[in-house]
């Protein structure tokens, strides 16, 4: 009699295999994790998706802070009681409208490359987050914003090779405590010019009013008019070069260069996208790249250094099929923003070691917030331009991340200023419980019925009461490396917001609103 084969000898030498196979798969995961520390995952496609809402409500209340620094006629504008009118007769003496504009920080000073930057990366952020914005209403006020300053901008130019680049006496207008509204000390214009150059603030103009001309692509009238000033400021800075600076001696005090090279590259970088004129990516990849990118060294992004958001909006051309995109220039523009993200992600063997013990980028004293933050911004894109191309992975010497990563990074600098910090305080005035509330900052701190103004005003800076009225959506200058923060007014280190630090969180919270495809083209 036949005897049917036993089962269980099947089954023993079917767990040997699968035994065997996990073995080998756990061999090949050990091997392969240095090279494929994650998988990519598909682009993402289609419709926004589920709102965030401690994003949104943040992303409504840093748009605020822009009203409240606002300069001029504020009219139907004016969201806050305690502003109003102010520097009307801003620019009179040149017979210039300067009145527009926005100051620059705590104080009532107009300083153009900082208030220039403020509005290239506004632009920016609308540009790549338009639609998120628009989903939780803040396109229109962010539009409106930026055009408050590009109004000023092109009244700031009114030749081609003249620019008005600071309203104010720094050392007048920092020896007042006093309410914008109510000030009356003489206000002096500084200009650059042929004789007087200064290439960095040019520049950085051109590049403001560039990235706007796409924003206001559907008004032909003003976006040509915005194109033709930023043409115009970019052949002024590129052909009398020398560093504002130099020109300007006083300014470095307050916002001193410390080169003019990365501002050609930044302006020259949104002129191509703005016109397709293929002059301008021959500029960024030929001699003046070589000169001026550092490619391969990773750089902070920041209003002085403008490099890595150089190697990130370039870098999009890659992601994206532009023909040229053989390039060898725009590949090295491609290395080196890579490199910038490998910096970023914490556990990369390139890491960057500035950072506080919970994970804050930290790199400076003065205005802490304003590093970690643009860093994340540009993360966040760079996230967004991986996604929406179908590039699974960033390599990192040997390893690999996803796209989640970045974006993971970019939430973890965004959820520190919103509170999740060893001090357990929003640094973002207006969100949350737990804010600053002696905001270095005189429309603020001044209640709108005081008489006091210049020199009698400096009693509200010394008055132990918090401020009377609250700087809605200012980002303060942030902890120090030990994650301290000293509530004080008279501590501009650290409570002192700025006009710029609002354009990078305003960028930074546009991003994480909800999730969405990269648009392939600005045009």
């Amino acid at each position: 009699m036949r005897v049917k084969p036993s089962s269980r000898g099947c089954c023993w030498w079917f767990l040997v295999v699968v035994t065997l196979a996990l073995v080998y798969d756990a061999i090949v995961y050990t091997v392969q994790k240095k090279t494929e520390k994650s998988e990519g995952a598909a682009p993402i496609t289609g419709p926004s998706g589920a709102i965030e809402k401690k994003y949104a409500d943040a992303l409504k209340i840093a748009m605020q802070f822009f009203d409240i620094q606002r300069s001029g006629e504020l009219g139907y504008s004016n969201k806050f009681s305690w502003r109003g009118d102010s520097a009307l007769t801003d620019g009179s003496q040149a017979k210039l409208d300067l009145s527009k504009g926005m100051y620059d920080a705590g104080d009532l000073m107009k300083f153009g490359f900082p208030m220039a930057f403020t509005a290239t990366v506004l632009s920016w952020a609308i540009l790549e987050y338009g639609g998120q914005m628009a989903v939780v209403n803040q396109l229109d006020p962010a539009q409106d914003s930026l055009k408050w300053i590009t109004d000023y901008l092109i009244n700031a130019h009114p030749e081609e090779n003249v620019l008005y680049v600071q309203v104010g006496d720094p050392e007048i207008d920092h020896g007042c405590w006093e309410r914008p509204e109510v000030m009356s000390e003489k206000r002096p214009l500084t200009q650059i010019n042929t004789s007087s150059p200064g290439t960095e603030v040019a520049a950085e103009t051109a590049a403001a009013l560039a990235s706007a001309s796409l924003v206001f692509k559907s008004d032909s009238r003003y976006s040509s008019a915005l194109l033709k000033h930023a043409k115009e400021l970019f052949t002024f800075a590129d052909k009398y070069r020398g560093s504002y600076s130099e020109s300007i001696p006083e300014v470095s005090t307050y916002y001193n260069s410390t080169g003019y090279g990365d501002e050609l590259l930044w302006a020259a970088s949104w002129l191509y996208h703005a016109t397709g004129d293929k002059s301008y990516l021959q500029y960024v990849t030929g001699k003046n790249g070589e000169v001026f990118a550092q490619w391969g060294s990773a750089t902070w992004f920041s209003w002085d250094n403008k490099l890595a958001g150089t190697q990130v909006l370039l870098s999009r051309l890659t992601f994206f099929g532009n023909k040229d995109t053989s390039n060898s220039g725009l590949q090295m523009y491609r290395k080196t923003a890579e490199a910038v993200m490998c910096s970023l992600i914490p556990d990369s063997p390139t890491a960057t070691q500035s950072r506080t013990d919970s994970g804050l980028i930290w790199v400076s004293e003065w205005n802490a917030l304003q590093h970690p933050v643009a860093s994340a911004f540009l993360a966040s894109l760079y996230s967004d331009y991986m996604r929406s191309s179908g590039t699974a992975k960033l390599s990192c010497n040997g390893y690999s991340y996803k796209p989640s990563d970045l974006r993971k990074f970019a939430k973890s600098q965004a959820d520190y200023v919103l509170g999740n910090n060893p001090m357990k305080m929003s640094f973002l005035v207006g969100y949350g419980e737990n804010y600053p509330q002696y905001v270095h900052h005189r429309g603020a701190s001044i209640p709108a019925d005081a008489k006091t103004g210049c020199k009698d005003g400096w009693t509200w800076l010394e008055r132990k009461e918090p401020n009377p009225n609250v700087a809605t959506g200012a980002l303060v200058g942030g902890p120090f490396l030990n994650e301290t923060f000293v509530d004080d007014r008279n501590n501009s280190m650290q409570a002192e917001p700025t006009t710029y630090n609002g354009a990078v969180i305003v960028g930074l919270l546009s991003g994480l609103v909800t999730t969405s495809s990269a648009v392939p083209s600005f045009t």
